[in-house]
């Protein structure tokens, strides 16, 4: 996989069209990257980390939940987007999926899963070259917990983990963790609950599979980057490449909306 040290985008100014973007002004303070869960919705992820990458953005750290956990996970490692995306296409879904040995739990285990996560990333939050937060829900309580340590492919893979279908995974507190975005699509609150300081721009995956993008905007002071939802099956990515380039186009026109960065997301 080919890794950047870090990943430098930012905000063009208006454009006509999405094909035509120009510089923007330079940007004074790193965003946050939320990436919305949205089932199997890679293609999406990683069109927008194009449209990310050729602008001029400073990322300061990424957030992921289910598919997004995934894709920022691999962005915080330090991930270019081909890198991403090569990763995420490379087979159909099913072929991470192995029967549960607690099918009460869940049919499929997330070993292979993990087992392919580590692969490609390291095996502690504190090893990425960005900080990361990763959307879970604890399965006892309910509640949505933003994993920031420790076992890195165990958090990722238990985002993943979607309920009913893949067993829970146990974390370094003991407890047992579900796809965080059964609760929370983006995690936005808790987000800011770790991050205060911080401004994000969040890219959500719309989860009715009709309604393109409408209206991008500010959302409690996040700028939210919408595209439609992948028409991914576990038995296979679709086109992948078309939905890809689809959303980047989509993107670059959100994120060149963006060229009062300075008073919508740092509200200067």
């Amino acid at each position: 996989m080919r890794y950047l040290p870090a990943i430098a985008v930012a905000a063009a100014a208006s454009v006509p069209s999405a094909a035509s973007v120009p510089p923007a002004a330079s940007v004074r303070a790193p965003v946050d990257i939320v990436l919305s869960s949205g089932f199997l919705c890679f293609s999406r992820h990683c069109g927008f980390l194009d449209a990310l990458q050729q602008s001029q953005l400073s990322v300061a750290a990424y957030v992921g939940t289910s598919s997004g956990a995934l894709a920022a996970s691999m962005a915080a490692a330090g991930a270019d987007a081909d890198a991403v995306a090569e990763e995420l296409s490379r087979t159909r879904p099913l072929a991470s999926c192995r029967p549960s040995v607690t099918p009460w739990r869940g049919a499929f285990s997330t070993r292979a899963l993990r087992k392919r996560i580590s692969r490609v990333l390291p095996a502690t939050f504190e090893e990425l070259g960005k900080p990361l937060g990763v959307g879970v829900y604890d399965r006892a309580t309910g509640e949505p917990r933003l994993v920031t340590s420790g076992d890195l492919p165990r958090a990722v893979a238990a985002s993943c983990a979607v309920p009913g279908l893949f067993a829970p995974v146990r974390l370094d507190d003991g407890a047992l963790y579900l796809d965080g975005g059964a609760v929370d699509r983006t995690f936005l609150a808790l987000h800011k609950a770790w991050r205060p300081e911080r401004r994000a721009v969040c890219h959500l995956v719309k989860n009715d599979g009709v309604e393109l993008v409408q209206r991008d905007g500010i959302i409690d002071g996040v700028y939210v980057v919408k595209t439609p939802r992948a028409n991914a099956k576990l038995w296979g990515l679709g086109d992948f490449e078309g939905e890809r380039k689809a959303a980047e186009e989509l993107s670059k026109r959100s994120l060149a909306a963006l060229a009062n960065l300075d008073r919508i997301i740092l509200n200067k």
